[in-house]
């Protein structure tokens, strides 16, 4: 049984998209991978047709930190935490960077898609998405469809692998509403009363410092300063000590709570670099850095690059 021979160490290591890519050609040397160049600018987004990339060896059991939604054909297992849940015949799988799991085809035939994409391609696009399957942490990520719901999801995909082939200008655009049309087309199938059942106090607690983390964002002003920096100040909003905050979302994700809080201000600092004029003393200032000083030596440290030279670059 697969369970057991799970290394679950793996599940406090994050697996890139880099990494991915990577497991992915070696047991599919024939499969093209797409350029990950644009990765820390627009974000990533691939499609790909199942049958073209599953095997029998189950995946690794680990976190992603891309977010993947799966339209599933054929007999597997999700190894998720604490549960093994079995499909047979079709369903919808959604998984997100918080939560390790890992796949294994228990039939021959797999057919259906599925497609991976960073935070930072949705992140600000889309408000609603903070409430969907992709950003809540809940028990079960997955959703069993019958013929006609698999038709309406199959035909999504397969306009996603049209326009990703496409010359559109505005086709990440496009790609973006598609998967606001799974995740609602989704949510219309899953009875409401199961949609985000939160298992314990420890991912009910992560899921609202997340939730809080990201509603601070994106900035919009010069005059708009991040009011939560600190681990502390997401523990005093909760109303919980520091160090109960700390080990559930270390617990929870695989990361502390300084992490999450970092990678997200530097995610917005790319933005504000990429995607205004302001100088890098108005942004640091925004991103809530008394001196410009102390701004350069944390960016640098998250992107090894100083702000200037980054913008330049980019």
């Amino acid at each position: 049984m697969l369970t057991k021979n799970l290394d679950l160490n793996l599940a406090h290591k994050t697996q890139s998209l880099q990494d991915y890519y990577d497991w992915l050609k070696e047991i599919r040397p024939d499969i093209r991978i797409p350029n990950l160049e644009m990765v820390n600018d627009i974000g990533h987004f691939g499609v790909f047709k199942r049958s073209t990339v599953c095997t029998l060896h189950p995946t690794p059991y680990n976190r992603r930190d891309f977010y993947k939604i799966s339209l599933i054909i054929g007999s597997g297992t999700l190894h998720y935490p604490n549960q093994r849940i079995e499909v047979n015949g079709r369903a919808l799988l959604f998984t997100n960077p918080n939560i390790p799991y890992a796949w294994e085809c228990t039939s021959d035939t797999q057919s259906g898609y599925f497609c991976l994409f960073t935070e930072n391609f949705i992140h600000k696009r889309n408000e609603s998405l903070r409430e969907s399957l992709l950003w809540r942490i809940h028990d079960c990520p997955m959703i069993n469809i019958n013929e006609q719901q698999e038709k309406t999801f199959m035909d999504i995909f397969m306009k996603m692998m049209d326009e990703l082939d496409g010359e559109y200008v505005h086709k990440y655009e496009m790609l973006r509403n598609y998967i606001h049309l799974i995740v609602h087309e989704a949510l219309k199938v899953r009875p409401a009363d199961t949609y985000f059942k939160e298992n314990n106090a420890s991912v009910r607690l992560t899921s609202l410092f997340l939730e809080l983390l990201e509603r601070q964002f994106p900035i919009g002003s010069t005059d708009h300063v991040l009011e939560l920096r600190t681990a502390h100040d997401f523990a005093h909003k909760l109303s919980v000590h520091v160090n109960h905050l700390n080990h559930a979302v270390k617990e929870v994700t695989g990361r502390t709570t300084s992490e999450h809080i970092s990678r997200r201000i530097a995610t917005e600092a790319i933005a504000l670099l990429k995607h205004t004029e302001w100088n890098v003393a108005q942004i640091a200032y925004c991103l809530g850095f008394e001196y410009p000083a102390n701004f350069n030596i944390f960016f640098k440290r998250q992107m090894q690059a100083t702000p200037k030279s980054f913008r330049q670059v980019g």
